[in-house]
């Protein structure tokens, strides 16, 4: 990770687990993070909370390095012009990013038959429009700057590979597509003879806020579960970004013991 000190990461979705514990695991590296979401009073807090937790559950990793500062941005993912607008001023202030680590999604209860189309539209615009649009402008951000070293990290789900929930449908297929879109820009970076890196982060259920406040899932029958908790989805995302150069993970599936779906 030494090679990543000073340099700039993206994280969206920051606001809340997943998100919160790559930021912090990222900061102490001493990666400078701009951490976007919808909610950006909560970011903040957020970080420092997921940091006091991996502390207290003894997986708080000390490192050497001088913590890297954070930059708090509010940003909807699922709008085009809140993205662009967020480049302009990663452009205009930290020259562009490096990592971008793609975490911002929304789940619903989107089968194919009783849902609402409104309700497909904002799983797909925030998990596969919204991951899109950051993606195109991070590499094309890279490209003019001349680095060819740039990771990009989706984080996706294991109901990518399966429909694990009924009803749940779109939310599967927005995960799949993921997987998909993670392979076309790992072809691109090789049509493009680039360096770049590519990773797909896939969880099986994590113990997080985007669980815990969906009244279906957060009963006792699923607080039974086994359940990863962010930092070892954040301690997967550092994995990746610190291979090799000659070494790309493309994905990497991380589950509790015990998970049965």
């Amino acid at each position: 990770m030494e090679r990543w000190s000073g340099r700039v990461a993206l994280v969206t979705g920051a606001s809340a687990g997943i998100g919160a514990a790559v930021v912090y695991q990222l900061q102490d590296h001493g990666v400078h993070v701009v951490a976007v979401a919808r909610r950006v009073d909560k970011i903040e807090e957020a970080v420092a909370k997921a940091r006091q937790e991996a502390k207290s559950r003894g997986r708080y990793h000390e490192t050497k390095a001088k913590p890297g500062k954070l930059y708090a941005k509010k940003c909807d993912v699922s709008k085009e012009e809140d993205i662009l607008a967020l480049f302009k001023w990663i452009k205009e202030t930290l020259g562009g990013v490096d990592i971008l680590v793609n975490n911002a999604a929304i789940a619903k209860d989107t089968g194919l038959v009783g849902a609402r189309t409104d309700d497909w539209r904002i799983v797909l615009d925030l998990n596969v429009l919204g991951l899109s649009i950051c993606t195109r402008e991070a590499v094309q951000n890279m490209r003019a700057r001349g680095v060819d070293d740039g990771h990009i990290i989706h984080i996706s789900s294991c109901t990518g590979h399966t429909v694990v929930l009924h009803p749940s449908a779109m939310y599967s297929a927005s995960k799949h597509a993921v997987m998909a879109l993670t392979e076309g820009l790992r072809k691109d970076f090789v049509e493009h003879k680039s360096n770049m890196k590519v990773s797909c982060v896939t969880p099986g259920m994590v113990r997080t806020e985007f669980r815990d406040n969906n009244p279906k899932y957060n009963t006792e029958e699923f607080r039974k579960l086994p359940a990863l908790n962010s930092e070892d989805v954040a301690d997967a995302v550092l994995y990746a970004l610190g291979t090799p150069p000659h070494v790309q993970i493309h994905e990497v599936i991380v589950k509790p013991v015990g998970e049965a779906f």
